[in-house]
């Protein structure tokens, strides 16, 4: 099994982190792309064990570290970067995202070892979101799978009295319970998201997927509840639920 790590540049000329794990002897394998959540990394929990289990089985499997994401290439797992992590939003993500997929399907240092018509994305929380964002608005995917995911990219944003102080203060910030840090989160975010709600929009866009979705959900998920499971369902009668 060989496992290889890459730095792109991002569109804002910040650096991607990658790895991709895969059989070297096994041609033409099926590609699967990563995307972790929020306040999440690549490396994060079980993440590695799940990359060489596909590769295991024959898939090309390739995670990735937001540009935006907090870390960098020298501490991939911890936030060390939390002005980036402040200015993220959620059309850095999708840009990342598009990155990285131009990036593996014209890499002739993979030709021989990727099948460029059998592409899936993974995504577990709001990668799982931007996961079925990216699937919908780039033909070159065949299909999508979220994991917990959120149903509404918006419905966390603040109301009309924290609203007006995050403008004011141009910052609000966000407890990390695994590292105890206080995590910015600049006005753009709330710009950026109100600029682009329609194409944030999972019940709109989801009339327009055209490729096999499946939903993975567990019942006792208390930070994106179940019932997100049910609402992408609802939207995508043809999606199968887990």
């Amino acid at each position: 099994m060989k496992k290889e790590e890459f730095i792109l540049q991002s569109k804002q000329s910040k650096e991607i982190l990658i790895d991709v794990t895969y059989n070297q002897n096994i041609f033409n394998k099926k590609v699967i792309i990563f995307s972790h959540g929020f306040k999440g990394f690549k490396d994060w929990g079980p993440f590695n064990k799940i990359a060489y289990h596909f590769a295991l089985n024959g898939f090309f499997f390739l995670k990735l570290n937001f540009s935006h994401n907090g870390t960098n290439s020298k501490n991939p797992v911890d936030f060390v970067d939390l002005d980036a992590f402040g200015n993220n939003n959620f059309s850095i993500e999708l840009d990342d995202l598009s990155t990285v997929i131009d990036w593996l399907l014209e890499n002739k240092k993979f030709e021989k070892q990727i099948d460029r018509s059998n592409v899936s994305l993974i995504g577990h929380s709001r990668g799982g979101a931007i996961s079925i964002l990216k699937s919908i608005e780039d033909k070159r995917i065949n299909r999508v799978i979220s994991w917990a995911a959120p149903s509404d990219l918006l419905n966390r944003l603040p109301k009309q009295d924290k609203l007006q102080k995050w403008k004011i203060d141009n910052v609000l910030y966000v407890f990390n319970g695994r590292t105890k840090q206080n995590m910015p989160l600049y006005f753009q975010f709330y710009k950026n998201c109100m600029k682009n709600k329609s194409k944030l929009n999972l019940k709109m866009m989801l009339n327009k997927i055209q490729i096999p979705q499946l939903i993975i959900h567990g019942s006792n998920d208390s930070t994106v509840l179940i019932k997100d499971a049910y609402l992408l369902k609802e939207w995508n009668n043809n999606a199968q639920l887990v």
